[in-house]
């Protein structure tokens, strides 16, 4: 049996299968954007060539499937979602415009608001009202109901965020108003906030509520389509979807909380990395994944990956838990330019799958990054994709030429200038979620993975001064291959506003205990295996105007000072993030939240390859720009044995990626055949 990870890219779909005996192989296909389903069925047909078998007959023997999509992503980014309707509280229906008073730049004052994903013709307000205690104020106005009804129907909307004030503390509104609509407009896509996100907070839970809104519908589509065509082909086991936090789930769940997938993909490649953590015992990693037209990058620190709920995507805030991921339009078809200042820039345009890269001969003319590391020779253009899709170098001369003229500058120095600058560019990603943040990058290993990563992460982790990286042989496809490390996984929420000392140890353990047998609930309709549960609670000091995510795992549930606990727990957490603690302040409890998980199986994924005690022996040489014109011996990754050693400068080549070893770097084939760079 096989189990099959699949990450859908800007550029490239990957794929990676896992059999018992662990024996990992995996594929690329182009992206298809208009239909991500098309790509990945062309995937799955090369993925089942390469293990000798029939698409029909590898799908009839896969147990899993899990699949990281970014559909959403791409609605929201294009604006190209559903055309949404948005019910609120009489009065309240300008909060999603609103928002925080705050813009993106707060000293511009020529910059536009962000247009909202509903308009104020769209948005209606509801005669109703629930207190805050979850009492109702006003009963709920049925002839309110019946206008908005009406007003929805002649819009045209397909779409509806409904959103109460206070209904996470009584949902008995929405939920009336969702009947009513469901009767009444049959066929139109709801989204309650009570279901979405029932936390405090107006302005975040009505923005989330109408992201889910707006992606819903494309991604059930999706995610229909994606089923009945796995169908088709022989697939009759689970299907599940990646979520943002960094678990699965399957279709139905990930339809329903369509704007958990915005951040599917790149969720996978930081399971994957806590993977990797785990197995390499190195608690303190930065994950740099590096793809054709972004680069993420996060943290993993003492063997944890952080989740936030401060997320935003297209200038919309999506408030659920999602993985601390940083996103930058830095890839392998970023484009570089001169801009009407004269000044060279790369990105944060890209050339995507379709054109591409000069080099891909799809018509693109732009000259990318991909094009300047042919140029510098760090590309073979007759081995790209194990020589299946040749590069073609003459295109790549003539996108660099045009740029080199316009700034006065040679090919060499224009191709150069493009590696430098992304490389630049990537460091100063890196930065943004270690020095501003207070951590030190130097104490941190590299983890590189992405198909282009290899070529630039010795130049970016030497901006940073750190001095160790790693690179798993699965680098190209990590995302994909970190879908199979994921677990299952559901979450719920509670508020529960109020001064930490004010709420006793057994209020506090009544709380916790009926979320955990609310998502055990849930989670079990999915999973039959053993069901572990995560405990975290959101909690400020009482002047703030912020919670932080405080993990509780470690208190002890039947302790008297079972609250002070917490207390303390939180005062570290602070600590940590900001370096200081203020024990005399009163703390602030908000939400409680437990995770219910459920642990699928990892075999295989550590397994190790047999170690070597001969010396790695170049394939070939090549010339490659080394600060000037070198031969430099390039090796096969898939020749490399532990216990090899490789002096740079070196190149290193794999079917869908290469790694760039400089002058003075060291590489050594750790025990799971990944390589280990030490830097100069």
């Amino acid at each position: 049996m096989f189990t099959i990870g699949i990450d859908v890219g800007g550029t490239y779909t990957d794929l990676v299968a896992i059999d018992e005996a662990g024996h990992t192989v995996f594929a690329k296909s182009p992206s298809t954007p208009t239909d991500q389903s098309i790509g990945v069925m062309t995937g799955l047909e090369e993925l089942a060539r390469r293990v000798n078998l029939s698409r029909a007959a590898l799908l009839a023997a896969t147990d899993r499937l899990v699949h990281g999509t970014t559909v959403a992503t791409n609605a929201l980014l294009e604006r190209k979602g559903a055309k949404v309707a948005l019910l609120t509280t009489e009065g309240h229906r300008d909060v999603l415009e609103m928002r925080e008073g705050l813009k993106g730049d707060r000293y511009d004052l020529r910059s536009p608001p962000p247009e909202p994903l509903v308009p104020r013709e769209r948005r209606f307000g509801i005669r109703e009202r629930i207190k805050a205690n979850g009492d109702v104020l006003t009963p709920l106005d049925e002839q309110s109901v019946s206008e908005a009804i009406a007003a929805i129907r002649s819009s045209g909307a397909t779409s509806v965020a409904i959103c109460f004030l206070h209904s996470y503390r009584n949902p008995v509104h929405e939920i009336a108003v969702a009947e009513r609509l469901v009767r009444e407009l049959p066929g139109i896509n709801l989204s309650r906030s009570s279901d979405v996100l029932p936390q405090i907070k107006e302005y975040e839970r009505v923005s989330t509520t109408v992201v889910n809104a707006y992606v819903a519908p494309a991604v059930r589509h999706y995610l229909t389509n994606l089923e009945q065509r796995l169908k088709e082909a022989g697939f009759a086991s689970s299907l599940f979807i990646i979520l943002s936090h960094g678990g699965m789930a399957p279709i139905e769940e990930a339809a329903r909380l369509a704007a958990g997938t915005v951040l599917s993909g790149p969720a996978g490649g930081m399971s994957g990395c806590q993977r990797c953590a785990d197995l390499l015992g190195i608690p303190d990693i930065v994950p740099f994944d590096m793809g054709g037209t972004s680069t993420d990058i996060s943290l993993i620190s003492e063997g944890r990956a952080s989740l936030s709920a401060d997320g935003m995507l297209a200038e919309q805030r999506i408030a659920l838990r999602s993985l601390d991921i940083a996103s930058i339009a830095a890839g392998g078809g970023s484009i570089a330019s001169v801009d009407a200042g004269g000044t060279f820039r790369v990105g944060p345009e890209s050339a995507g799958s379709v054109p591409g890269p000069a080099c891909y001969g799809n018509g693109g003319t732009a000259a990318t990054v991909t094009d300047a590391n042919v140029l510098l020779g760090y590309l073979d253009a007759d081995a790209f994709m194990g020589g299946r899709r040749p590069l073609d170098r003459a295109a790549s001369e003539a996108a660099v030429d045009r740029l080199a003229t316009s700034l006065g500058l040679s090919r060499e120095q224009a191709a150069a200038g493009i590696y430098r600058l992304i490389n630049l560019k990537m460091a100063d990603g890196i930065r943004l979620m270690t020095l501003r943040r207070g951590v030190d990058p130097r104490r941190f290993a590299m983890l590189s993975f992405g198909g282009a990563a290899g070529i630039h992460a010795a130049e970016v982790a030497r901006e940073l001064d750190i001095k160790r990286i790693i690179v798993p042989t699965a680098a190209s496809v990590l995302s994909a291959w970190g879908m199979l490390t994921s677990d299952l996984r559901f979450e719920v929420s509670q508020t529960q506003l109020g001064a930490a000392p004010r709420i006793d140890a057994g209020a506090m353990r009544d709380i916790f205990a009926q979320l955990a047998q609310q998502a055990t609930g849930r989670l079990r309709a999915w999973f039959g295996g053993d069901i572990a549960i995560e405990r975290s609670a959101e909690m400020r000091y009482g002047e703030q105007i912020f919670e932080i995510d405080v993990p509780l795992n470690d208190v002890d549930w039947n302790s008297a000072t079972l609250v002070d606990q917490i207390d303390e727990l939180f005062h570290r957490r602070h600590e940590e993030l900001y370096t200081y603690a203020s024990r005399d302040q009163e703390v602030v409890f908000v939400n409680a939240r437990v995770s219910a998980i459920g642990a699928v199986s990892q075999s295989g994924q550590d397994i190790k390859p047999a170690p070597s005690d001969a010396a790695a022996k170049p394939r070939t040489t090549r010339k490659a720009f080394f600060g000037e014109w070198r031969d430099v011996p390039v090796y096969g990754l898939d020749t490399l044995a532990p216990g090899h050693c490789i002096e740079g400068p070196a190149i290193i080549d794999a079917e869908t990626t290469t790694v760039v070893i400089n002058a003075g770097d060291r590489v050594t084939v750790n025990a799971l055949g990944w390589l280990d760079i030490q830097l100069a």
